[in-house]
């Protein structure tokens, strides 16, 4: 058995906007085969509107791409691309200069699809060169049909240690839908861990960070934190997640007692076609379907967006120099809530995982 960790890094070209791509084999190519000389492989993607499905999750969908495209595709049914999101409305985007404002991408639906379908940045699976890990790219050919180039880092080892955990409160606002940015330099979490990383000689591992079990309307997640998508467009769906679906699905789901009483009924509508696909890849029965359905009436932010809990980092030395956190250019760990917690701040734990 291998010891040593060992990194690789994989150029990935898209083919489609909506692109999945199996990169096992091309890991193992990268390591001329030798993949399976180790226990556990981490996967780590540098992009906002790409990245993996958790394996429990892809093994619950027999690691099959019909099924996972199924599964992506409701969570874009609730996010269709072109409608009135703040983010895409370059008038407004200050940040960009005149020439950036013309070729910049109208991506606002694939960032709400990466949030709420609980796509991940970094996933850690079972190693095994028969398992295929799917990229899944939300964006990867733009509106003027620009190819984006993708990569991603795959990290190969056999065991975890734990180094490092502290708990940390974050502050929030009064605002009962509020998300903060944990890579904001005023915060110092990223140069805090790059310190520790430092000083307990950590060339390869992750941090996570991680919601306390007694969090409740909160979750995690890593992704731009652009105003206009964090302040606008997630919080509105945060209130309400039909908010931009199609008139006819919004309007059957306001008024439930349109829809039929049983799931074969009311198939032809839009809101219940994105259930449909949804629960039908994950295998789920009707009856059990039904009690989803009523349940995201009331509960919509919990119940149907897969806001997750904790978030992974990749550590890496592999550029020269200590290692530090990786992250892609426009990355950042966020923090959400979509109700107020009466202590005005939120628990998380950092944890920092050498790899061996």
């Amino acid at each position: 058995m291998t010891s040593s960790p060992q990194e690789v890094s994989i150029d990935i070209a898209p083919q489609a906007r909506f692109d999945i791509i199996n990169i096992t084999q091309k890991a193992a190519k990268k390591l001329n085969g030798e993949i399976n000389g180790f226990k556990k492989a981490t996967y780590c993607s540098f992009h906002t509107t790409a990245g993996y499905l958790e394996q429990s999750l892809c093994s619950r969908l027999n690691y099959n791409k019909e099924r996972i495209e199924s599964f992506i595709h409701a969570f874009q049914k609730l996010f269709p691309i072109n409608a009135e999101y703040r983010h895409d409305q370059m008038n407004l985007r200050t940040e960009l200069s005149d020439a950036q404002k013309l070729v910049e991408p109208k991506n606002a639906d694939s960032h709400l699809t990466f949030i709420g379908s609980g796509l991940k940045n970094c996933v850690t699976y079972a190693n095994s060169q028969e398992i295929p890990v799917y990229f899944i790219d939300l964006d990867g050919v733009s509106q003027f049909g620009h190819k984006r180039n993708r990569q991603t880092s795959v990290m190969y080892y056999n065991k975890e240690e734990l180094v490092y955990q502290h708990k940390v409160a974050v502050p929030f606002s009064s605002h009962p839908i509020d998300s903060i940015n944990l890579r904001n330099p005023k915060l110092g979490y990223i140069d805090k861990l790059n310190s520790l990383l430092e000083k307990f000689e950590i060339e390869h591992g992750k941090v996570e960070i991680t919601l306390d079990a007694t969090e409740k309307h909160a979750g995690l997640t890593v992704n731009e934190y652009e105003t206009l998508l964090m302040t606008n467009d997630l919080v509105e769906v945060l209130r309400n997640p039909i908010k931009f679906m199609a008139p006819k699905g919004k309007y059957l789901l306001q008024h439930p007692n349109k829809i039929a009483s049983r799931t074969r009924d009311y198939a032809k509508y839009d809101f219940v076609h994105i259930f449909n696909e949804l629960m039908d890849s994950l295998n789920i029965s009707e009856s059990v379907l039904e009690k989803i359905l009523s349940k995201f009436m009331a509960f919509p932010a919990e119940r149907f967006l897969r806001m997750k809990r904790s978030v992974s980092l990749l550590v890496s030395s592999t550029n020269g120099g200590p290692a530090k956190v990786v992250q892609g250019t426009y990355q950042s760990p966020i923090l959400i809530q979509w109700k107020q917690t009466p202590k005005k701040a939120r628990n998380l734990y950092l944890k920092i995982t050498r790899f061996k």
